[in-house]
């Protein structure tokens, strides 16, 4: 049987970046606002451009960004914050750090938002956060409509999502602020960190004074600097800063991007039609306005109780390939019920239902097409194995 590939490697870090980190590390220069013009800050610049917004912020984390979204806009203590119920537990969390209350929302088979239990419950709440939770995107000109109606600002958390299109329109810029991540597992990897845009000079005046520029290092940001002179000693600094060596390692990887997310949505779609051919197996389609740049692909067991989903689980681990179901892998930080740090966790029936039998696969945009297909194999194997032995050990 062909070896099962390394799906969580990734891409090796461009040449540009190491010499750029080796003449940052001879400087012994690793402070953003040491330079007017340091890595940093040159990463928003470029990055801006690159999403059509007009202001970014490098922070040292997606987490952060959301965190210091929700302070930004100027949210009271314990004001209700929507999310998805299916999203990663740092969402949650960043809404918490920012002494709010997290509302969880439905969500569908189809990974994405519940519409009618989100229009239920929008008018309790102050904001939302929407999380395009493994690259899947919302119904956003429903959500958008929702929250224009009822004048409440919508935060985008696009950590899986870089590169994938609304109606052309790129993801992030659909809200008042968009939120990325640069951790390893993401398209552009420096390890850790994450990014905030927005076209509002106001909210990023606000945004970059508590991310740590203390004093008057916020004149080295390109905002309008009578809204920095707005805000100057009346906000907390929270010190959430990226540092230049993140930045150098971030900024050669830029124009890698398309090509990274051609290959995504390359393999995601390639082993998405084979395993639509099992009677077990059902990839939810994307919605049509939504052009997407996966690294991963999901899908949902069909008819499987609990003893032969972990039956599955087991067969395909045993041909070397991780398959998580998001509801049975044990203290999963997606599985709502697993957020214990809440003080109140609902009971959410279509989300848990739905979560019982999602499995989530890495496919990272650097494997090939022939990777793909070995990754495919040993799904729709463990698939046979488990709903028809009899069958698949004649086809050993």
């Amino acid at each position: 049987m062909p070896t099962i590939p390394n799906v969580y490697d990734a891409e090796p870090i461009p040449h540009a970046a190491m010499a750029e980190v080796q003449r940052i590390l001879g400087s012994g220069d690793l402070f953003r606002y040491t330079a007017d013009q340091s890595p940093v800050a040159q990463l928003e610049t470029e990055f801006a451009e690159m999403m059509g917004s007009k202001y970014a912020l490098a922070v040292s984390s997606c987490s952060a960004a959301l965190f210091l979204s929700l302070k930004a806009i100027g949210l009271p203590r314990d004001a209700k914050v929507l999310i998805p119920a299916f999203t990663f537990g740092a969402v949650p969390s960043a809404v918490i750090h920012a002494d709010c209350i997290p509302v969880l929302c439905e969500c569908g088979d189809n990974y994405r938002i519940d519409l009618e239990d989100f229009a239920a419950k929008l008018a309790d709440v102050s904001a939302v956060i929407i999380s395009h939770m493994r690259g899947h995107t919302s119904d956003m000109d429903a959500i958008r409509k929702l929250c224009d109606q009822a004048h409440i600002p919508l935060i985008e958390d696009a950590a899986h999502s870089l590169g994938t299109t609304w109606h052309g329109q790129s993801i992030g810029t659909l809200g008042a602020i968009g939120c990325f991540s640069f951790q390893s597992y993401k398209l552009l990897n420096a390890g850790e960190g994450g990014i905030m845009i927005t076209d509002d000079p106001d909210l990023m005046a606000r945004a970059v004074i508590m991310s740590g520029a203390y004093e008057h290092n916020w004149k080295k940001h390109p905002v309008l600097q009578d809204s920095f002179a707005r805000w100057q000693n009346k906000l907390p600094l929270y010190n959430q800063r990226l540092n230049t060596l993140s930045a150098a390692i971030i900024r050669p990887q830029l124009d890698a991007l398309p090509r990274r997310v051609a290959n995504g949505r390359r393999n995601h779609d390639h082993v998405a039609k084979q395993l639509n051919q099992s009677p077990w197996i059902a990839v939810p389609e994307k919605l049509a306005p939504e052009e997407r740049a996966p690294d991963s692909i999901q899908f949902n067991l069909c008819n499987m109780d609990a003893d032969r989903t972990r039956q599955f689980v087991d067969t395909a681990a045993a041909a070397g390939l991780n398959v998580q179901v998001f509801g049975q892998s044990r203290d999963n930080a997606r599985a709502f019920w697993n957020w214990q740090f809440l003080t109140d966790v609902p009971e959410l029936p279509k989300t848990r239902a739905m979560l019982m039998r999602a499995c989530d696969v890495r496919l990272p945009a650097r494997l090939s097409v022939a990777d793909c297909d070995v990754i495919a194999r040993v799904i729709l194997k463990a698939a046979e194995t488990v709903m028809r032995p009899n069958r698949a050990l004649q086809q050993v």
